[in-house]
């Protein structure tokens, strides 16, 4: 591969990494359930995504970290939970919440905080909003983003990567 190709292939990455282009191709609903599909592709029964038929325009940095948040989570029921089932849901209430749960294993009496579980949480602390992730009674974790969305939406100037 050449120098000029592996550059390209370098600003490909970056540009990805700053805005997924599944978001605009598919929108943030579609998007997440992309990634679910490609994080956990045998999960049976699939993974479900319950969220409003469409939702109104959001930031993009919001878009960005719901998405990454949901794709870090994911990759965490892929490998750690064990899990039979998941599901992801998101919804507004003054807020785009975002809830990715897993029947699975659950969290360990002390879980070390590896990457996935402190990017999501400094994903949503970039926007002023919270992601707690908890053990689920009977079994399994839940993973809940609270992303506020500025009336404004000039106060979200920067798109998290």
């Amino acid at each position: 591969m050449s120098r000029t190709q592996e550059a390209g292939e370098d600003v490909r990455r970056l540009v990805y990494g700053l805005r997924p282009p599944a978001l605009d191709d598919l929108g943030l609903v579609g998007a997440i359930r992309e990634a679910a599909v490609s994080v956990l592709p045998a999960a049976e029964p699939p993974v479900v995504v319950d969220a409003p038929q469409s939702l109104p325009p959001i930031p993009a940095a919001v878009e960005v970290a719901a998405y990454r948040i949901a794709q870090a989570a994911l990759a965490i029921v892929a490998r750690h939970a064990r899990a039979q089932t998941c599901s992801i849901r998101l919804w507004l209430n003054g807020a785009l919440y975002l809830e990715v749960r897993d029947d699975g294993r659950g969290l360990p009496p002390s879980p070390q905080a590896g990457v996935g579980l402190v990017s999501m949480r400094e994903r949503a602390a970039e926007l002023g909003g919270t992601c707690v992730v908890d053990s689920v009674p009977g079994g399994g974790t839940s993973v809940l983003a609270r992303l506020p969305i500025p009336n404004d939406p000039s106060e979200v100037s920067k798109t998290p990567a």
